[in-house]
């Protein structure tokens, strides 16, 4: 089933980091990477574990200057399951020959497979046959299941099984000079009759984590009895076991392992409750039956299918991509993450880039899981609520009103982005402005709203969505100045999305004036706020009011500012991306093309001839378009005449033709906003940059940042494509809109969506649209289709002709 497997089968050392971060296994309460059991890290593999959440600070010393990061910790490692002949090395892609090798991810039920045969230096065979499971059923449970057979050789073999806690953080190379010890063994234990035990804590967040690994060996079926060798030293605890095999035979050695953390719910002590809990723990087998089940029931509801007029068909078809991107927002955000306070990190629980912290690509990445798993979107949301009091400080802090959320959030929500960060290129450490970004806080906003247009959770939105709503309309009312020249209000020293410009040519300061998204946000959040003012209940809107000393002088000013914003514009309606974004100067893209091949990355390649990209036209990813990809054509329309500036049809073509040339695609969002900004206007370009999102992870187009974390933004932004471009399906105001419109290469798309509380299934063609009420709570549902309501009952279908 190809649309379903992800397969490798060659072994090739240089792709290792971005196969086993594809690979992942996760659940969404903890992640491990699809590393060999054989391997420890190294340049050419990094088999890390990630808690969800699982975070702790480290200093050091850089320039003379103590640097504090929040890390996402690398937790002891697992799987470490490793064999020998007696005498011989240890089988290991770097110890032995390969003589055939495959790794599959079976996306549909969650499983790894590796199957390789080694050969050591004395000509001796074996082949290993791994099955490796993340329970999504069981957020504590993991479990793997190798078989060993010795193709020509009898003889004693050695099978080592261990948790090692001695790791550190060293998946991300250009953190390399940073402190990574962030484990201390607290409790060890490898006795003859009871699992491995091993507990250990973060150094300054204090997050105790338990694990327990029972491991038996079999053969046809029968357990082996075996007294292994012990092994108990400062963190690394295993058992060593001696099997008698002969030539052609099969052991088989199963491991299952439960991990528990100091801040799980209904539980005494981590350490015990792992130790209890692996006792009545089932076998391989049966944890793979329940586990199967599962996902079948996560794709019953999240599977997209999609089929293309392609002759020619790659290695990576669309199709399997697709849902491997699925697959992996699945690991990322799923029900056990639902009892979790945690957010959803740019990277997923698959590495150390961005240190596993949250940023504004929730953006992206909420759609799809609120049409889907709207309970998991709630979830999410509410890690910003709790962070509200954080957030306010915050704003207090650097002189404003409301809440201002951090760019980068971790663990409380304080900001977390570093202060200074390497250029690779340079090897110079160079500041990091991108805390000046501060439409991250538009975009918590724009997602507690969609959530609720797409859910009608009024209880969520009155309870906690609409205070933190209001605090970010306060914080936006309080960074606007009047200027009365204009008679407008302005917002100074900000950045937007594009992360190239954070300055003006030759500033003593950074930040930029009037950047077009950011203004256009903030007007879109002060109109939302007085509309929540609106339709709550009124004794909720006395007490909110009462609670934050909301007075009408404050939304008279809320009305005034989202109707007096000021947009710069420049070259015949073009939107400047920031004020004097016209002055500054164009880029010589096939001098530096000629030179450098790639260059996504032209701040890096700048900065390292002495340039800058504040002084050139040209943007790492989109900025003025991200208005086109979140509001249609009239939404913004709208707000433009709200604003009182002129907005035809013709300014989007224009806009989009003006900035797509313009941007080095530094950033794997780029190809999602570009391919849906398109998706109406130029269909076949549309589908060329969607098919580049999906090759953006699996085939590491960035060069090499894969293997640190995959870009969960870009995943599900791809995903979303299909849900919203092409299939067209809306939520605005209390109607689901569809108005499909497939690229020609696309011959058919199918999909599920849950609006408020119903089931639709959806199919379309190049000719027509199926529409099925699957269930609803109410007998009848309506929705808009183009143009018109209409009314289906459940069960019943309607078609449309296209």
């Amino acid at each position: 089933m190809p649309a379903w497997n992800l397969t490798y089968n060659t072994y090739k050392p240089q792709e290792e980091g971005l196969r086993e971060a594809l690979c992942t296994l996760g659940n969404g309460y903890f992640a491990t990477r699809g590393a060999s059991a054989q391997v420890s890290a190294g340049d050419i593999h990094y088999p890390g574990t990630y808690l969800a959440g699982g975070y702790n600070r480290l200093k050091t010393k850089i320039a003379d200057r103590d640097i504090e990061n929040e890390d996402l910790v690398n937790m002891p490692n697992w799987l470490c399951l490793k064999f020998r002949f007696t005498g011989g090395q240890w089988f290991s892609p770097e110890n032995a020959a390969i003589r055939s090798y495959c790794r599959e991810l079976d996306i549909q039920n969650g499983i790894l497979t590796h199957i390789v045969v080694f050969e050591d230096e004395q000509g001796r065979r074996i082949r290993m046959e791994e099955q490796r499971i993340v329970h999504m059923g069981d957020r504590h449970t993991a479990a793997m299941q190798v078989s060993l057979t010795s193709e020509n050789e009898t003889g004693a073999l050695e099978v080592e099984s261990a948790i090692d806690g001695t790791v550190q953080n060293r998946g991300v190379k250009r953190y390399g000079e940073l402190n990574s010890r962030h484990l201390e063994v607290l409790e060890s234990e490898s006795v003859q009759d009871r699992p491995l035990y091993l507990k250990v804590q973060t150094v300054q967040s204090e997050l105790r984590v338990a694990m327990t690994a029972r491991t038996r060996i079999t053969r046809k079926g029968k357990a082996l009895e075996l007294a292994p060798k012990l092994m108990d030293d400062d963190g690394y605890v295993g058992k060593r076991y001696t099997v008698d095999i002969k030539k052609k035979e099969t052991i088989v050695v199963e491991k299952v392992v439960l991990v528990h953390t100091s801040r799980d719910i209904a539980i005494s002590e981590c350490g015990l409750a792992a130790r209890a809990r692996i006792q009545r723990t089932p076998g391989f087998e049966p944890l793979l039956k329940t586990h199967k089940l599962a996902w079948k029931q996560l794709w019953r509801r999240s599977d997209i299918t999609l089929t293309d007029r392609r002759k020619k068909r790659s290695d990576h078809h669309p199709e399997m991509v697709v849902r491997l991107h699925i697959f992996h927002l699945l690991q990322t955000t799923s029900k056990q993450t639902i009892n979790l306070d945690v957010g959803v990190p740019a990277r997923g629980w698959h590495g150390e880039a961005y240190r596993g912290h949250i940023f504004w690509d929730e953006l992206y990445i909420y759609p799809f899981i609120t049409l889907q798993h709207p309970e998991i979107t709630r979830s999410l949301l509410l890690y910003r609520y709790r962070r509200l009091d954080t957030a306010r400080a915050a704003a207090r802090a650097a002189g404003y009103k409301g809440a201002m959320f951090p760019w980068q959030s971790g663990s409380s929500g304080r900001e977390e982005t570093q202060t200074v960060h390497l250029n690779p290129k340079s090897g110079r450490w160079i500041p990091d402005n991108s805390h000046f970004q501060k439409h991250v806080n538009a975009a918590i906003a724009f997602n507690i709203w969609k959530y609720f247009e797409s859910t009608g959770d009024m209880q969520f939105m009155s309870e906690y969505g609409a205070e933190v709503l209001l605090e970010i309309a306060r914080f936006w009312a309080s960074i606007s100045t009047f200027n009365k020249d204009f008679d407008r209000y302005e917002i100074l020293k900000v950045m937007g999305p594009d992360e190239y410009h954070d300055a003006y040519p030759d500033a003593d300061e950074p930040g930029l004036d009037n950047n077009a998204y950011t203004n256009v946000m903030a007007t879109w959040v002060l109109t939302q706020a007085l509309n929540v003012l609106e339709i709550l209940p009124e004794d909720r809107i006395e007490e909110l009011c009462e609670t934050l000393h909301i007075t009408e002088s404050e939304t008279d000013l809320w009305w005034d500012i989202s109707r007096k914003m000021r947009i710069i514009f420049h070259d015949d309606n073009i939107i400047s991306q920031f004020e004097h974004y016209d002055r500054l100067k164009e880029l010589d893209w096939e001098k530096y093309r000629e030179k450098y091949t790639n260059i996504q990355r032209m701040d890096r390649i700048l900065e390292a001839e002495g340039d800058s990209p504040n002084n050139y036209k040209i943007t790492k990813q989109a900025d003025v378009l991200m208005l086109f990809y979140l509001f249609s054509a009239p939404e913004l329309k709208t707000l433009f005449k709200q604003l009182n500036y002129p907005f035809e049809y013709e300014t989007i073509p224009k806009n989009i033709d003006y900035y797509v040339h313009r941007t080095t695609y530094g950033s794997s969002l780029s190809w999602v906003v570009h391919s849906w900004v398109m998706a109406r206007s130029d269909r076949k370009r549309s589908w060329k940059f969607f098919l580049k999102a999906l090759q953006s992870d699996i085939n590491d187009i960035q060069g090499g940042t894969t293997r640190e974390g995959i870009h969960l933004g870009a995943m599900a932004g791809s995903v979303n494509i299909l849900q919203e471009a092409y299939m067209g399906i809306k939520t605005r105001g209390n109607i689901l809109w569809v108005n499909p419109e497939l690229p020609e290469v696309l011959e058919k798309l199918e999909m599920q969506v849950r609006y408020r509380g119903s089931t639709l299934a959806f199919e379309t063609t190049q000719e027509m649209c199926k529409i099925t009420l699957l269930c609803s709570p109410e007998n009848t549902f309506k929705f808009g289709f183009k143009e018109n309501l209409y009314e289906l009952k459940v069960g019943n279908t309607r078609k449309f002709h296209i």
